[in-house]
């Protein structure tokens, strides 16, 4: 309460920040929390101006002088000389920090960390006049990932994968660093499973460096085989640890459903109509008619063409043309009126 109430107090003009300094940005992304400072060194007594853009609206956040770069945490700063300032709607902020000399050697940093917001943390390289300098040390401690939101699965199919192409998404996941030690580009294993199956792993790094207490969003490509489909589920694993597990529903590829289905009916409607065409080709062709010595084929009309022609009278076999019997003249009815001749009385 007393730092809170410190920093509400008007700063007393102990060193004016000149207005030709240079203001020094931490990070060139509008979206993200950054820093500047109104100077870049001065010696110890001094107030420093620090000018704040992109932090999360109206929360509470830290500034603090430290040594060695802040490795080893807050043990590297002068945390009784620290202040804290709210952050207005617009996510800006205006503060001035006393200049005070870190416990740690140089090279220093001007440190910022959002108390209750989303604990994002900034620091902005500082000279100290008369600090001493020295090497930094190397950095120990452990660095322990933890999951900070939840899984996404980040893409969608296209025309292809209904034809069988490979489905393809981008597992994308929150995480943050709890561990004292920074963790660089680090190794996560990215694991598919088949229904009840167990997943097959694969490892992925991922280029970036998350410092301690901060947090980074890790985004990696995941690709099954082709023709995949059914009920799939992908998992996140860091060290020995599942982090996080999404499922992933793909649809049936209907293209090459529908494909098999019109080629089991062409290539028999082809194979059909090439037999066809072999059997037209084979069988044997009538002669055409009007053509001399070919049985069966009658001699070329010339001239105009005949009258009508009689119909042949019928000749049995076992008579001659001039020996056929003649035909006897068919005999009418008899008449009614005509008397009956019977025999003598």
């Amino acid at each position: 309460m007393a730092v809170c109430a410190l920093a509400l107090l008007p700063a007393a003009p102990a060193v004016a920040a000149p207005a030709t300094a240079a203001a020094t940005a931490t990070t060139a992304d509008a979206d993200e929390p950054a820093v500047a400072l109104s100077l870049q060194e001065a010696a110890k007594g001094a107030e420093l101006g620090v000018t704040g853009t992109g932090w999360p609206a109206k929360t509470l956040v830290m500034l603090l002088v430290c040594g060695q770069n802040m490795i080893g945490g807050t043990n590297s700063c002068a945390n009784s000389d620290g202040v804290a300032v709210a952050v207005a709607a617009d996510g800006r902020f205006t503060a001035r920090l006393p200049v005070v000399a870190p416990p740690k050697p140089c090279p220093c940093v001007v440190n910022v960390t959002s108390v209750n917001g989303d604990q994002s943390t900034v620091a902005a390289p500082f000279k100290i006049t008369g600090h001493p300098v020295a090497a930094l040390p190397e950095e120990s401690g452990t660095a322990r990932l933890a999951l900070l939101t939840g899984v996404r699965l980040q893409g969608g199919d296209g025309v292809l994968t209904w034809f069988g192409a490979p489905p393809a998404r981008t597992f994308a996941v929150t995480v943050g660093n709890l561990g004292s030690a920074p963790v660089k580009d680090p190794v996560f294993q990215l694991g598919t499973a088949h229904g009840v199956f167990a997943p097959g792993w694969e490892e992925v790094r991922w280029k970036g460096t998350i410092p301690p207490g901060g947090k980074a969003e890790v985004k990696l490509n995941v690709t099954l085989s082709a023709g995949a489909h059914g009920d799939y589920t992908v998992s996140l694993k860091y060290g020995d640890k599942v982090m996080a597990a999404q499922p992933w529903g793909v649809d049936r590829p209907y293209g090459v459903v529908l494909f098999w289905g019109l080629l089991l009916l062409v290539i028999p409607a082809a194979v059909f109509r090439a037999g066809m065409a072999v059997v037209d080709r084979v069988r044997p062709r009538p002669a055409p008619p009007g053509l001399p010595g070919v049985r069966g084929s009658a001699p070329p009309r010339t001239g105009p063409p005949a009258g009508p022609t009689e119909t042949p009278t019928a000749v049995l076999p076992w008579f001659t043309p001039d020996s056929a019997p003649e035909t006897a003249p068919q005999t009418s009815a008899p008449s009614e009126n005509r008397s009956t001749t019977k025999g003598h009385s």
